[in-house]
């Protein structure tokens, strides 16, 4: 006994290391709190800060739009100004024009009261030549009349369609500056929002200023109680340390002991496992005697022809031995009768699988050869293809563009049936370059380019276009309809488009479109444009 007490009621010192190790612990989550909380004001500053930025960007964009919608609305005020001028003009013209068709409504009624008072004085008259000659010079006063009236007729009459159209557009010019001046109201709120919202950030980042500050002192008076906790943790340590190498000491002698014993009883139960084993191996042994050489074990030596009195041969020979004379008798094996039958049987087989298989090596000479043919032929027909398609490309390129230059090539030469395709094009005003580098509409027209070269070398009965024209601006697509109606009626090609475009709409022979005159109820609707230019114009 080294002296050493303690109460009953007395902490333990593993008890009061666990209580210093739970206060250390509470003071780190304590710790991790407040930097957590630091962390999270300084993450709430920066979203602050960016939503400012965000406010800002947002506020200088929307008086981008504000000033821009001025600007429209400026443009479209001067448009409706000018309107009206030029509506007025026709409107004046359109007056003077019916004032003239009056007067040569008035003279031709005139020419026709003079034309009947001439033909009463020709009756009266005696000289026919002379009444004659009046009545031709009046005819053709009366026929120049009537043609100049028809010019003021129809002169009147596109006036008259000129000035619905003007009034029409005065309508759209309205309908555009009310729509330009909502727009400018929705700027203008939009804007009284990010004032708003950037004083509401402002007032937020004013806020948060202070606070990292305040967790900086609380960190402070952290890390000072986080040290004094470690002093004392670190005495209860020490005499947790030398508690815990007596306690050690002790169970290593015990553990010595145990082992000690264990030891011994496990001798004990090997020298038992070994004896049964003996005696089992010795029954087994006497058993196996018996089944073979059908003899007990104390004839063994007569069996055997060995005496007692003299030395046992060596097991290794006899076992050696004995394995022999199993091999020798396993090798005889069975007698097959019927080997020289199997072995003619085999060798029909052998001539009939050689004789196979000289037909397949010729069969796949043949083969390779027609192969090679087909690659050789492909070769030329695509190589001729390829020279027609990259010509059409070329021409084509040039017309869409209105300029440039354009040309297809094979990414490999050795092989043109397993060569890759490149587009080269080189639009007016840039260097040439691949088909991926090139804008959304330029892409869109060389595409155009290669499809309609393809269609020209190889002529299809039908093409479907699906919005082709989408990218496309109005003189793009000028050249687009121009092309087609030039295929369309050299190559015999009929195109189906689909588009939203008006001037590809307005080139078309025959137009087609659904409509939905009841709710869930849809009807096709045609037009032949062609039929309705020979109305319009026997109109």
């Amino acid at each position: 006994w080294d002296g050493f007490t303690i109460k009953t009621d007395a902490k333990t010192a593993a008890a009061a290391r666990l209580g210093q190790m739970r206060r250390l612990r509470e003071i780190r989550d304590r710790l991790g709190g407040a930097q957590a909380a630091l962390d999270a004001a300084e993450e709430t500053a920066t979203g602050a800060r960016e939503r400012l930025d965000q406010a800002e960007t947002a506020e200088r964009a929307a008086r981008a739009v504000l000033r821009q919608a001025d600007t429209d609305y400026a443009a479209a005020r001067d448009a409706r100004t000018e309107a009206k001028e030029r509506t007025a003009e026709s409107v004046s013209r359109l007056a003077s024009l019916k004032e003239t068709a009056q007067r040569l409504q008035t003279d031709l009624k005139e020419v026709d009261a003079r034309t009947g008072r001439a033909v009463d004085e020709l009756a009266a008259l005696p000289d026919p030549a002379r009444g004659a000659g009046e009545m031709d010079e009046l005819r053709r006063r009366l026929s120049v009349s009537r043609e100049a009236l028809a010019e003021r007729r129809t002169e009147s009459h596109y006036l008259i369609r000129a000035a619905g159209e003007r009034q029409r557009r005065l309508e759209d010019i309205e309908n555009e500056l009310e729509t330009w001046g909502k727009r400018a109201n929705d700027a203008a709120h939009q804007l009284q929002q990010l004032d708003d919202r950037r004083a509401r950030e402002t007032e937020n980042l004013a806020r948060l200023a202070d606070a990292p500050a305040e967790i900086a002192e609380r960190r402070g008076r952290l890390l000072s109680l986080v040290e004094d906790a470690e002093k004392v943790r670190g005495e209860a340590a020490d005499a947790l340390a030398d508690g815990e190498r007596r306690e050690k000491e002790s169970a290593k002698a015990l553990r010595e002991a145990e082992n000690e014993l264990a030891a011994g009883r496990e001798k004990m139960v090997r020298a038992e496992g070994r004896i049964e084993q003996a005696r089992q191996t010795c029954i087994d042994v006497t058993e196996r005697v018996r089944d073979k050489l059908d003899c007990g074990t104390q004839d063994l030596f007569a069996a055997a022809g060995l005496k007692e009195d003299k030395e046992l041969p060596e097991l290794e020979a006899v076992e050696r031995r004995v394995d022999r004379l199993h091999l020798e008798r396993d090798t005889m094996g069975p007698v097959n009768l019927r080997a020289e039958q199997e072995m003619r049987e085999l060798a029909e087989q052998v001539d009939t699988m050689r004789g196979e298989r000289d037909d397949l090596i010729k069969a796949v000479e043949k083969l390779r050869q027609g192969i090679s043919q087909l690659n050789r032929e492909g070769r030329q027909r695509l190589l001729a293809s390829f020279k027609e398609v990259d010509r059409h490309f070329q021409e084509l390129f040039v017309r869409l563009f209105g300029g440039g230059r354009a040309h297809l090539q094979l990414t490999s030469d050795d092989d043109p049936l397993k060569a890759g395709l490149e587009i080269m094009a080189s639009p007016p005003g840039k260097k040439l370059q691949m088909l991926s580098l090139l804008s959304g509409g330029e892409q869109a027209l060389t595409a155009l380019a290669l499809l309609f070269g393809v269609f020209l070398t190889n002529p299809a009965p039908i093409c479907v276009l699906d919005e082709v024209d989408a990218p496309l601006d109005d003189a793009n697509v000028d050249r687009f309809c121009t092309i087609i109606d030039e295929i369309a009626h050299t190559g015999g090609t009929r195109f189906i488009v689909v588009t939203h475009h008006r001037m590809t709409m307005a080139r078309m022979d025959r137009l087609f479109g659904v409509t939905m005159p009841e709710r869930g109820v849809s009807r096709l609707v045609s037009v032949d444009l062609q039929k309705a230019e020979n109305l319009r114009d026997t109109a």
